[in-house]
């Protein structure tokens, strides 16, 4: 039995750290993270440099500016679709309602939903799609902008599809994916749109990441 007792122990103490350290979170660079983070890494020193989503410029349903210093010390989840899409959009959408619902109250908190068909989602249409989905304009913002900085962002910034492409007229992108956002710009998470397990994934770690952040405050 003598001879169990070394195997039974290293047991029982890596039972005890994976537990500690799914309560608790883990360390890294001096930070709990109850959450990965997302995208290609690289490694100064003792530091991790994490893909940061890149600066945008776009104009939502209400006609305003929107750019990153919007989402300036905010979370907050991207997507992208289009108006008149009749496949996966009207459920990714009333799913998002879901997490719109959620957060209404929370100002530190934005979606940004962007077309892919800026020819076609001028403005007024994107206000008129905002209000049949109740979105509340000052956190649910749907962007419009240049076809090719919309695909750009898409691809380089919010890594959501891995096809090459330039946004030229040729060029179409039709994802499913919501994509949370930190507060640092750094992706903390990728969920199925369509799924509503997901979305409720997504939900719980967006309240997951503002227990992080609030840990790393103290």
């Amino acid at each position: 039995m003598k001879k169990y007792l070394p195997f039974i122990t290293i047991i029982f103490i890596s039972f005890f750290l994976i537990v500690y350290l799914t309560v608790q979170g883990y360390q890294k660079n001096g930070k709990v993270r109850l959450l990965p983070v997302l995208g290609d890494s690289e490694i100064n020193g003792t530091d991790t440099a994490f893909h940061t989503t890149l600066d945008f410029h776009f104009v939502n349903q209400l006609g305003d500016t929107i750019t990153e210093k919007d989402v300036e010390n905010k979370n907050f989840v991207v997507e992208y679709f289009f108006t008149t899409c009749q496949s996966i959009c009207p459920i990714m959408n009333k799913n998002m309602m879901l997490v719109a619902k959620e957060f209404e109250n929370d100002s530190e908190f934005k979606i940004l939903s962007h077309t892919v068909i800026p020819e076609e989602d001028s403005i007024p249409v994107l206000l008129e799609y905002a209000n049949d989905h109740k979105a509340n304009h000052k956190n649910w913002w749907f962007l419009t902008g240049d076809k090719k900085h919309l695909y750009e962002i898409a691809r380089k910034s919010y890594l959501m599809n891995a096809d090459e492409g330039n946004g030229d007229k040729d060029d179409f992108i039709h994802t499913q994916l919501f994509v949370l956002i930190d507060k640092d710009r750094h992706i903390r998470g990728s969920y199925d749109g369509t799924v509503k397990a997901d979305v409720e994934l997504l939900i719980s770690d967006i309240h997951k990441l503002k227990e992080e952040q609030a840990q790393n405050k103290k």
